[in-house]
């Protein structure tokens, strides 16, 4: 991840550090459903702070539970993020997923808090790939055992977005390779005003792996 880190940051130097920017960020979500898993059972609140220079981007992204459906007061995620975005569709980045619950700063006997994945995409046309890898063990934190793989393929019908997803490890309920994620989605803008609108997305998500069916709708702020 530190290695990757300062390659993303060099990439970053050599564009001349243009079009910077920090946005932040709030979704609202029924609820939070990743890669066609339920997590939290309840709404989730979904914050974002991003800085953008050029093709690089640094991020911190997180969700948290409205109820409290744990003995620690609901679900919590804190991600860190880190990717760059070539001119001909091609990205690469990593990702470090944490769980709050667990010491931020815990390795023990090379297990650690943390899962750090590696991520690939990959757009054309309407066309879009993801190929993503856990490089480390932390299933004393995140879950995940490394190795755990997910490959997912998009199309954009117009109004919609069709996807197909299948992973290992994590991602299934006994481990092995399967499809897990399969749905369509669509967005729309709620215009408030003639100047403001809130943009509101949703999607029919579709779990074959656990035999679940979501739906999920939010808005962004």
């Amino acid at each position: 991840m530190r290695k990757l880190l300062f390659l993303t940051l060099g990439m970053a130097f050599l564009t001349g550090m243009k079009a910077q920017e920090l946005s932040v960020g709030l979704d609202f979500y029924n609820r939070y459903v990743f890669r066609g898993v339920d997590f939290g059972n309840s709404p989730s609140l979904q914050p974002t702070i991003e800085f953008t220079s050029g093709n690089f981007t640094l991020g911190a992204w997180g969700a948290y539970s409205t109820g409290n459906g744990t003995t620690n007061g609901g679900f919590g995620e804190a991600d860190l993020y880190t990717s760059y975005a070539f001119d001909f569709g091609l990205s690469l980045g990593a990702t470090s997923y944490y769980y709050p619950g667990s010491s931020w700063f815990e390795l023990d006997e090379g297990v650690s808090s943390h899962a750090i994945e590696l991520n690939l995409g990959y757009e054309v046309s309407n066309f879009s790939f993801g190929a993503n890898y856990i490089v480390n063990d932390s299933r004393d934190g995140a879950g995940a055992e490394g190795g755990d793989m997910y490959f997912e393929l998009g199309y954009g019908a117009g109004a919609f977005d069709l996807f197909l997803g299948a992973g290992d490890g994590w991602h299934t309920t006994n481990g092995n390779f399967q499809v897990v994620n399969v749905g369509i989605g669509t967005s729309k803008d709620i215009q408030i005003t003639e100047t403001f609108a809130i943009p509101m997305s949703g999607a029919v998500i579709l779990n074959p792996n656990s035999e679940q069916l979501h739906l999920v709708v939010g808005v962004s702020f």
